[in-house]
């Protein structure tokens, strides 16, 4: 039976072959490293996440002002945004992203189910600094080749990667990889069940990490992002806690305060 790790990528497959990531679109920018910024960052270095939507809550946020929003972010202190632009079960866009990039001198990952060298083009053409890729998709067999043929690519067109995982094998592998960093998906998506213990549970079986390590997800507190760094993780993706916030600018500057 198919688990819905498999529906994303199948819908993913669609959205591609209808031509969303081959609009020209045009963001270019002065590249700006996600991995010196957290390498720099004097307190705890919050990857924030612009996401109006997911497939687990449905609507986050009726408020699309995405200026004012990706202002708010930078003000608090956020490390760099993540950007959704999968449209169809996150209702992100690359027009958005877009329109973040014009606004704000952060480091931006675009974040979306991303299998093909044309999907890593339409980073490059929007003015990303990094791409998200989820290991278990390349395990599947949705990749375009394996992960690595993707994080070369993304590479060879100025893209950082962050190489997303959710158990220790996975860890274990995008560790031998060229990705420039690791993510731990505290959410399982095979079934959407968040367990913050995801990270710990992991990384308390390697005695070091050969890259820089980001939790993702589950997290809400300044308590939680200690919690996290205790167990190892040196960075933090924050979507939801934020999104749900009427005071962004303040939710984002307790979390990055937490260190």
């Amino acid at each position: 039976m198919a688990d819905f790790l498999d529906t994303l990528a199948q819908d993913a497959q669609k959205t591609i072959r209808d031509g969303y990531y081959t609009a020209a679109f045009e963001g270019k920018h002065a590249p700006r490293s996600l991995t010196t910024a957290i390498l720099t960052c004097t307190h705890a270095p919050i990857l924030t996440e612009i996401k109006f939507a997911s497939p687990s809550r449905g609507l986050i946020r009726e408020d699309r002002e995405v200026e004012r929003i990706a202002s708010s972010l930078q003000r608090g202190g956020a490390v760099a945004i993540s950007i959704l632009t999968e449209p169809k079960h996150f209702e992100g866009s690359l027009r958005t992203f877009i329109r973040v990039r014009a606004q704000v001198g952060l480091p931006l990952l675009m974040k979306d189910i991303l299998l093909t060298r044309a999907q890593v083009d339409a980073a490059a053409a929007i003015g990303a600094d990094a791409i998200l890729l989820i290991y278990a998709l390349f395990e599947r067999g949705y990749g375009e080749g394996d992960a690595e043929d993707l994080i070369d690519y993304a590479h060879a067109n100025g893209l950082e990667v962050l190489l997303e995982t959710h158990t220790k094998a996975e860890f274990s592998s995008a560790m031998e990889t060229e990705a420039d960093l690791v993510g731990i998906n505290n959410r399982d998506l095979r079934t959407f069940v968040v367990d913050l213990n995801a990270t710990p549970r992991i990384l308390q079986t390697v005695s070091s990490t050969k890259k820089i390590v980001v939790s993702e997800s589950g997290i809400k507190t300044p308590a939680d992002i200690r919690f996290l760094h205790e167990s190892g993780a040196q960075a933090f993706l924050v979507g939801s806690a934020i999104m749900d916030m009427e005071d962004i600018e303040e939710k984002v500057r307790e979390l990055v305060m937490a260190l």
